[in-house]
């Protein structure tokens, strides 16, 4: 009886043993195992760590041997650990790989404790003209073509020589919105209190000019509050879409309203879970903006002077990404980028010109990406991955789409990918990768900055992390290399950067700010010696 009772006690302390160990091996397959997605890891982590914890409980309170009063009170103080733990802290976000942020129930929102825009009206400042696009202008959502491509910039590789100089840096309302800069001054949209703002700012001293603000508030726990989308700027106006589905347009000098309209509430339509997010496409006399939870109509345009709708098109319902303007098989068309189809719209009319169907139940956000010879790449995380297109043009002018190539990583979920010489780059689940255009497969894979954003300046890839750093890395399909980098913003940084000459203004959810960046310039005391890096990390083939 003794011996039996002996080995009843050394096969539950083997399972207690055991039960750890089973778990740190299912979380090392996890992380390591190429079978498994990137944006898998962290969910399937925190299900192997919660099974954990499960079995742990289970042994204690059925194979522990101690009397039941001593598990019952073990149990009731966990429980009520628990449950003090969930009234006195909430989730306050996640990071693009599902880590949780915290914070306090009691304390509200930071957006909240922020002071009122003061405005820099009668304190000498220039005036506010938005009129004159220059070459270094960034007047819109990935700059002026719309590619994250900073053309007629050469940034030195070697930022141990010179850093990064910072001009400014200050406290903003929240919201994933980026900065367009024209002529000196700088416009994005944030979230203060109960007011969704649009506000102008001197570039080169973060000095507000002028401020609109509409009385309404976007909520998502997860994602965050605020404004998603960047403005648009064109002809000295500025067109604004707040993550509530008001459009605006404003006098570029004083932010005065020039029309608005509630795109959602004329077409009688939900949001979209995480808020409108698209960016104004501006053309001609046009503005076109996707719309809300409907499959039909999903894009509207209207007339940017006036506001008066022009036309509404489209089948399937929009997704996250802002409609884009492109000239495919020698035809201008709008391509939106929807929750399960890529399709092409006429212009002048919103008439489809053809449709892709392309599934899969998740966030689509990045752009587009508009190529040589009628093709167009797009790009989706979640584990959707990415598509090459062929759009060719039939005797009578139909266009028609085909599929070059479909593979499983580049999986772009929150950024952008850009093209030079052949070959796409872009953050992959967070994770930097380089692809052949023409086979598709992957060149090389490494450096994860989490769920950041790219720009393409010359030879070299502007990457801001996810944790705020900015990182300098050349864009060589041979390998990858880290040429220098710097800590820019403190916290979780989704927001497209821009860059105006050597002008880099960056910013997230709390605050922004402004670096000047050494450039080439050729002879001069300015100019930092070209052809000299400083190499860091490398990413070679895999």
């Amino acid at each position: 009886m003794g011996q039996a009772t002996s080995f009843r006690r050394r096969i539950r302390w083997w399972l207690l043993a055991g039960i750890p160990g089973l778990s740190a091996g299912s979380i090392v397959f996890v992380r390591t195992a190429r079978a498994v997605d990137d944006f898998q890891r962290t969910p399937f982590t925190y299900l192997a760590a919660i099974v954990t914890v499960l079995l742990l409980l289970a042994w204690f309170l059925l194979l522990s041997g101690l009397r039941w009063r001593a598990r019952l009170a073990v149990l009731a103080v966990l429980v009520v650990g628990v449950a003090g733990i969930g009234a006195l802290v909430r989730v306050d976000g996640l990071y693009g790989d599902f880590v949780p942020q915290f914070r306090w129930r009691w304390m509200p929102p930071r957006d909240f404790g922020l002071a009122e825009v003061k405005t820099a009206e009668g304190a000498g400042g220039p005036t506010v003209g938005l009129a004159t696009t220059s070459r270094q202008d960034f007047p819109r959502f990935l700059g002026a073509g719309g590619r994250a491509v900073v053309e007629g910039v050469q940034l030195a590789r070697d930022w141990s020589v010179r850093p990064p100089r910072q001009l400014w840096r200050q406290p903003i309302g929240a919201g994933w919105s980026g900065f367009s800069v024209v002529g000196g001054h700088a416009v994005t949209q944030e979230q203060r209190g109960e007011h969704e703002q649009v506000n102008c700012y001197e570039l080169l001293t973060g000095r507000a000019r002028w401020t609109h603000h509409d009385n309404v508030r976007f909520h998502e726990s997860s994602g965050g509050d605020g404004p998603r989308a960047t403005p648009t700027i064109d002809e000295g106006r500025v067109y604004a879409m707040g993550a509530t589905g008001l459009l605006n347009c404003l006098d570029g000098e004083t932010g005065a309203v020039i029309w608005s309209r509630d795109i959602l509430a004329e077409h009688q339509q939900r949001n979209l879970t995480w808020g409108k997010s698209c960016s104004p496409l501006v053309f001609g006399h046009r503005v076109v903006v996707s719309l809300g939870d409907a499959a039909e109509p999903s894009l509207a345009a209207y007339d940017k002077r006036t506001g008066k709708p022009v036309w509404q098109a489209g089948h399937d319902k929009p997704s996250y990404a802002s409609p884009a303007l492109a000239t495919l098989a020698g035809r201008e068309q709008i391509l939106s980028v929807n929750a399960a189809s890529v399709s092409s719209h006429d212009p002048a009319d919103g008439r489809q010109l053809w449709q892709y169907a392309w599934p899969g139940e998740t966030a689509k956000c990045s752009q587009p990406v508009p190529l040589e010879g009628g093709r167009a790449f797009v790009s989706a995380g979640y584990g959707v991955g990415c598509v090459l297109l062929q759009v060719t043009a039939g005797d009578g002018g139909q266009l028609s789409v085909a599929e070059v190539w479909r593979k499983r990583h580049m999986q772009a979920r929150f950024s952008n990918v850009v093209a030079r010489d052949g070959f796409l780059y872009g953050l992959s689940e967070g994770v930097l990768e380089c692809v052949e255009l023409a086979t598709g497969e992957r060149e090389w894979r490494g450096g994860r900055y989490g769920h950041g954003q790219v720009l393409l300046v010359g030879d070299v890839l502007l990457v801001t992390t996810e944790y705020g750093e900015v990182v300098l890395v050349a864009a060589d399909p041979a390998e990858g290399r880290e040429l220098a980098r710097f800590t820019a913003l403190t916290g979780k940084t989704w927001n497209s950067p821009a860059l105006s000459g050597r002008h880099l203004l960056v910013r997230n959810d709390e605050e922004a700010a402004c670096y000047e960046l050494p450039v080439v310039q050729g002879a001069g005391p300015d100019s930092d010696p070209p052809g000299r890096w400083r190499c860091g990390a490398s990413f070679r083939r895999r």
